[in-house]
């Protein structure tokens, strides 16, 4: 006779997030202003990741990826490819702002906070060198 083999233990379900509402309005005009700024750039093109907007300098790697209150974050923001240096600069000159995402802040990124009122003009900068810390020569080239 064969012996009864024990059940495997059951693993309880996984806890999942709730679904985020929609974005307002207002929040669907700020990110269609930061996508004109990102895709105003050579050969820049925007894919989902992790189920928001990212965007991409030619094939290479990402820029910028937006953050909707991803995991509860208690704003809008942009996330931009920084050094070091800078995010530390940023941060520093106005943390209510600038603050290190989750992530990719060990690289450099750093968060621009949207739904506050920015500063366009400092937001196109930022979006502008983001697209210069990851881009190839050839396509840093056409932006300068």
């Amino acid at each position: 006779m064969p012996s009864a083999r024990p059940k495997p233990a059951v693993k309880p379900k996984a806890q999942r997030l709730p679904l985020k509402p929609p974005r307002t309005a207002q929040a669907e005009r700020l990110v269609e202003r930061l996508r004109k700024l990102c895709l105003a750039l050579p050969e820049a093109r925007e894919k989902p990741s992790h189920g928001e907007p990212c965007w991409f300098a030619g094939k290479g790697r990402s820029f910028a990826m937006l953050d909707d209150h991803h995991h509860g974050a208690p704003h809008l923001s942009v996330w931009l490819a920084q050094p070091l240096d800078a995010q530390e600069a940023l941060i520093a000159s106005d943390p209510a702002r600038f603050f290190r995402p989750p992530y990719v802040g060990p690289s450099g990124w750093v968060g621009v906070v949207l739904d506050t009122k920015p500063d366009w003009q400092m937001v196109a900068g930022l979006v502008r060198d983001a697209f210069l810390h990851v881009a190839a020569a050839k396509l840093a080239a056409a932006v300068k």
